[in-house]
């Protein structure tokens, strides 16, 4: 290479990198570049130092003592009154709550909680670790709860609720919750959850019901009582990874359960419901669609050693299982059936599947169902 070419090659690259080093390029990094837990600017703090709790806003102190809901409490409400821009509380400590409370966040509040919450005793109702009803913009970036809580996370008729890294190690009741029962007649909307850890819940490790507008990174569920992921009459939703091991054991529920009209948009069901892959391992069910759902593709696959049906489709509409791919090992089938109660199933597609010591069943008979590129490695196929 010439000089002349060596020089013109320098030349261009260092345009390119002056061009990079300014407010565009530090923007871009910390864009692409996910904040430690606590990291950044904050509007307020509760903090643990010994054996005392601080929450401050600033220069003011707005709760000191021996109580680690207090003084996130403290926090939240030290936030500007009816403010319209997220503020943000970091807390910075471990502690324990009782089952019977709750820290409540209202509309634009980011919480990141640098710690784990402990939760004792019992209570009743939606007490939950953290609580929003009727808020938009609510953001819980890190979150750790161990214990035994109602809920870890409950949120009723919210808009523009995210929530970050999750990690639930339970002992009994539900990880997240997120529906729309305050008022049915407005759906809660546009959610997103990156990864949630869930272990150990006497129910299901994420639920959610009316909810419009739904993101999902990855649920990694680990003995959770019911179901892993559960979508209840939700639009619009797209899923990374569920990823499942002994979800639902002894029951009926999946590591990926939808039901009660899921996906179905007016009277149909087009294709809205996106699953990339769906992994379980023991448990109940892997896949289980039922009551009037639909409207879903999921793209792969990885199921084994169910204790009920590795896959149930019943009464459910438009459903492509393993588009792109994907294997069952049983002893737990794949099944398609319908309930008289409900309009048969119908639109099913199973395929691309590789097969193994298990079976294909439809009884009774869907309509225009499609079994393609399955591999039956000992299982056996009874279809219509």
């Amino acid at each position: 290479m010439s000089s002349r070419k060596l020089l013109t090659g320098l030349a261009a690259l260092v345009l390119a990198a002056s061009a990079l080093s300014g407010p565009a390029a530090v923007a871009e990094t910390r864009a692409s570049k996910a904040l430690a837990c606590g990291d950044g600017s904050y509007n307020a703090e509760a903090v643990l130092s010994g054996g005392t709790w601080t929450a401050r806003n600033g220069s003011r102190t707005v709760y000191t003592g021996g109580s680690m809901l207090s003084a996130m409490q403290a926090a939240v409400n030290s936030l500007t009154a009816g403010r319209t821009s997220k503020q943000r509380v970091v807390v910075r400590g471990s502690g324990s709550m009782n089952a019977g409370s709750r820290l409540s966040l209202p509309s634009y509040t980011v919480l990141d909680v640098c710690g784990t919450v402990n939760v004792t005793g019992s209570g009743s109702g939606d007490q939950a670790v953290v609580y929003a009803r009727g808020v938009t913009d609510v953001e819980v970036q890190h979150l750790n709860v161990t214990g035994a809580p109602l809920y870890g996370i409950f949120v009723r008729n919210g808009v523009n609720v995210t929530l970050g890294q999750i990690d639930l190690r339970l002992s009994r009741g539900l990880g997240i919750r997120i529906d729309n029962h305050g008022d049915r007649g407005v759906r809660t909307r546009n959610v997103r959850i990156d990864n949630v850890y869930v272990s150990g819940t006497s129910t299901h490790g994420v639920e959610t019901y009316g909810v419009d507008g739904l993101t999902v990174g990855t649920v990694t569920a680990r003995n959770t009582g019911h179901s892993g992921l559960l979508l209840n009459d939700t639009v619009n939703a797209t899923v990374g990874t569920v990823d499942a091991q002994n979800a639902g054991t002894g029951t009926g529920y999946a590591a990926f359960r939808m039901a009660n009209r899921n996906g179905r948009i007016g009277s149909g069901y087009p294709t809205n419901i996106r699953v990339d892959q769906v992994i379980a391992r023991g448990g109940g069910r892997g896949v289980f669609c039922v009551s009037e759902s639909g409207g879903a593709v999921i793209n792969r696959v990885d199921i084994a050693q169910t204790g009920s049906n590795a896959i149930l489709i019943e009464n459910c509409y438009n459903v492509n299982i393993a588009a792109q791919g994907g294997s069952v090992q049983g002893p737990g089938d794949i099944r398609l059936a319908a309930r008289s109660e409900f309009p048969n199933t119908s639109d099913v597609i199973i395929q691309n599947l590789t097969v193994t010591n298990s079976a294909i069943n439809e009884n009774p008979c869907g309509a225009n169902t499609t079994f393609r590129n399955n591999t039956l490695v000992n299982s056996r196929q009874t279809i219509c």
